[in-house]
């Protein structure tokens, strides 16, 4: 019994360590050329998708987005990354179409790299951009919202302001567990239901645990 008391705490332990070192992703693929009427069609400003990833054990959001061409400082234009960490009602977007875009935080990212809150770190590569945060940056404005589910969007603006496209497309984009971690608590429990069974087995066979 004490074998199995230790084999089990140790499983446990290991499925505790899984449990904090979990990432939480989420993800979405937006239409290439789906401009919003009358917008400008600059390649660097037609969201193509994005990812969320939350690390809760350095409590980090990693939000990054593609777009279909690279970015081109040339050409005017931001990218906003809204997202709701509980009190979102803000539903400013109904008249072109997007309704389910809510935000009550919103980041603003220059094609420099430039960012309207000195606490994120912005990256550009190519035809994408990644926006680092800090959880401490966003807390949750209602009680019991988890980092789980805060919701996030990214619009493109382009010259004078105007609004170009969305990902994700009408709707919130909510983190989900990564597979990784229950793969690993389901292998830890076949673990522990395996020395049980073989501890079953011994005590009919007369062996001693």
């Amino acid at each position: 019994m004490r074998n199995l008391f230790f084999l089990t705490a140790a499983v446990l332990a290991l499925g505790a360590g899984a449990a904090r070192a979990t990432t939480f992703t989420g993800s979405a693929i937006d239409p290439v050329g789906d401009f919003l009427t009358g917008a400008v069609h600059d390649a660097d400003l037609d969201l193509t998708g994005m990812t969320v990833t939350y690390d809760d054990v350095a409590q980090t959001f990693l939000v990054s987005a593609t777009l279909a061409g690279p970015i081109n400082t040339g050409n005017p234009g931001n990218y906003v990354l809204g997202v709701n960490t509980g009190s979102g009602a803000i539903h400013p977007f109904t008249g072109v179409g997007q309704p389910d875009v809510r935000f009550n935080q919103a980041f603003v990212l220059q094609k420099t790299g430039a960012v309207n809150n000195a606490a994120v770190i912005a990256t550009l590569s190519g035809s994408g951009f990644s926006l680092l945060i800090q959880l401490a940056t966003l807390p949750a404005t209602v009680a019991g919202f988890q980092p789980g589910d805060y919701g996030f969007n990214i619009w493109s603006r382009g010259p004078g302001n105007q609004l170009v496209d969305f990902a994700p497309e009408n709707r919130m984009l909510a983190a989900v567990p990564e597979p990784a971690t229950w793969a690993m608590m389901i292998m830890g429990f076949g673990l522990a239901g395996g020395a049980l069974r073989r501890r079953r087995m011994q005590g009919r066979l007369g062996v001693p645990a």
